[in-house]
């Protein structure tokens, strides 16, 4: 009986010690999960306030956690500090994941956005700040942070871009140290070029035990400028690619206004290069750039500070322009200041992001956006003004995620012209303007021969531009008030008895809204508007 019971023992330990190999050959991960390493590309979070029409773009409550877990701080936040944005990456290569946050003090009405660096601390087994300090942006919805190797030697730099209350562009970096930082940090202005001493260890709050940390972080760029700020990136070789050899570096423009000259669009380009010697990024060269000889008049109320007036000349379809100068209308970018939404097209590329925020610039416009399936995926949209035609546009992703092969958004974009819309036959009618009264329950409507309309209900009176227009055989109707700040056109698809022979003698019109884009026609499905011709 003993003689079975261990010929029993000796064949399961045989069959155990079998699927224990079979585990490490297989499926090394199940028996060391809790000892690997985890390498996790960066992930960057940023909340934003998402209002009743948007509810649509967090529905997927599965999207919605993993949303919430990834966005929340580490570290407790101390009272008065509200999160802007959760960088969560493994900066060490030790077994726990670290973390970088953006957080604002909404005490300081006009203070800076704070970034803080959160490790675990294996001593009180829990993660906690240390090290924080503040960056140059002061409006947290122009707010876009990142990490990048800038320097080529693969080394963490944490970018944090965004604008300030004079509505300068501004970019702060800061490289992470692998030793002890240093003591201070030299900057230069992107003007001036004068030396500016920055005090390189933050002022922690004095409640808060940071114990005897180095600094993790020393800043070796800071900018602001009224214009713009781009950072160079360069295709990088193969041998950085498989770590075997050092890139170079990324190079640093950043643009503003020539005021030596009279063309309010002439600019000057001021590059930084890194410098290896002192670790900072330095001036090393400047040069001006001309711009459109364009009616300056027109520009200053253009780019007059006021969001809307930059929405409204940009709203309808603009088409990317080649190298060449030609027009590429297999990619382009589609406007919808009224109900915010920002259309990318480009090949087999269709993304349409809520407009949530704008931010006028000293050459043109800043929006912040959320893709509207992706609720992680926040781009941020550069507009400058290039001509009353053109704009040149960049485009940076928060979540810097690759799927496959992204369209390059960056470049210079052509405004479309409605005869330019992709099959868009558009034919003026016989008569575009002409007098006539016509009244129905929105009130008394009067059009002028010279394109001048207005609008009478009671007290209230709207007037402004109009026109009639036809277009796939359909006859519409082009409002544009120029009383109504919320309202910058509103168009109506025309209908009129068959017997008259046109608008002009028609004696009833009845007006459906529509909207005109990309989509061609689309009805509102809003009440009709019936009217009829006053007597005279």
């Amino acid at each position: 009986m003993d003689k079975h019971i261990i010929k029993i023992v000796t064949l399961l330990g045989f069959i155990a010690a079998a699927l224990i190999i079979a585990l490490l050959v297989f499926a090394p991960d199940v028996i060391f999960r809790s000892q690997n390493t985890e390498i996790q590309q960066p992930r960057v979070v940023i909340p934003r306030t998402v209002s009743a029409n948007e509810l649509s773009v967090t529905e997927n409550n599965a999207e919605r956690m993993v949303y919430e877990e990834v966005m929340m701080s580490k570290a407790a936040m101390n009272d008065g500090e509200y999160l802007l944005a959760v960088i969560n990456q493994n900066f060490d290569e030790d077994p726990q994941e670290e973390q970088i946050i953006a957080y604002r003090k909404p005490a300081e009405s006009d203070g800076p956005v704070y970034a803080a660096y959160i490790d675990f601390d294996s001593q009180i087994g829990s993660y906690r700040r240390v090290w924080e300090t503040a960056a140059a942006v002061t409006k947290p919805g122009t707010l876009n942070i990142y990490t990048d190797d800038l320097i080529g030697d693969r080394s963490v730099c944490l970018v944090i871009m965004g604008m300030n209350s004079a509505n300068e562009q501004t970019l702060t970096v800061f490289r992470k140290n692998s030793g002890p930082g240093p003591v201070s940090s030299t900057v230069l202005s992107p003007v001036s070029g004068q030396n500016i001493e920055q005090a390189s260890p933050p002022e922690f709050d004095a409640n808060t035990d940071f114990g005897n940390s180095q600094e993790i972080f020393h800043k070796i760029a800071e900018l602001s400028i009224d214009g713009s700020i781009v950072i160079k990136e360069i295709p990088r070789s193969t041998a950085y690619q498989i770590m075997f050899s050092p890139g170079d570096s990324y190079s640093i423009a950043a643009y503003g206004r020539d005021y030596a000259s009279s063309n309010i669009m002439d600019q000057i380009e001021v590059t930084y290069s890194y410098n290896p010697v002192n670790g900072l990024y330095e001036r090393t060269g400047m040069a001006k750039i001309p711009g459109s000889q364009i009616e300056q008049q027109q520009v200053r109320e253009l780019l007059s500070g006021s969001a809307g007036k930059f929405e409204s000349f940009i709203n309808g379809l603009w088409y990317a322009v080649s190298p060449q100068g030609s027009l590429n209308k297999d990619q382009f970018i589609y406007f919808d200041p009224e109900n915010r939404e920002i259309i990318f097209h480009g090949e087999d590329t269709y993304q349409v992001f809520v407009w949530q925020t704008s931010t006028p610039t000293r050459y043109g416009l800043q929006i912040g956006s959320q893709n509207s399936s992706v609720a992680t995926l926040i781009r941020t949209i550069s507009i400058e003004l290039g001509s009353l035609e053109s704009v040149r546009i960049s485009v940076r992703e928060d979540v810097r995620l690759k799927i496959g092969v992204s369209t390059p958004w960056n470049g210079t974009y052509r405004k479309a012209n409605i005869a330019e819309l992709s099959d868009f036959p558009r034919n003026e009618p016989a008569v575009s303007h002409f007098d006539a009264v016509y009244e129905g329950y929105i009130g008394r409507i009067a059009f002028s021969e010279d394109g001048a309309y207005q609008l009478t209900n009671g007290a209230s009176l709207q007037q402004g531009m109009y026109a009639f227009f036809t277009m796939d055989d359909m006859e519409f109707l082009e409002l544009r008030p120029v009383n109504i700040l919320d309202i910058t056109r509103d168009i109506y698809r025309v209908e009129r008895p068959a017997e008259t022979e046109s608008i002009s003698s028609a004696g009833e019109l009845t007006l459906h809204r529509v909207r005109i884009g990309t989509r061609r026609v689309q009805e509102l499905h809003e009440a009709a508007i019936s009217l009829t011709k006053a007597e005279e």
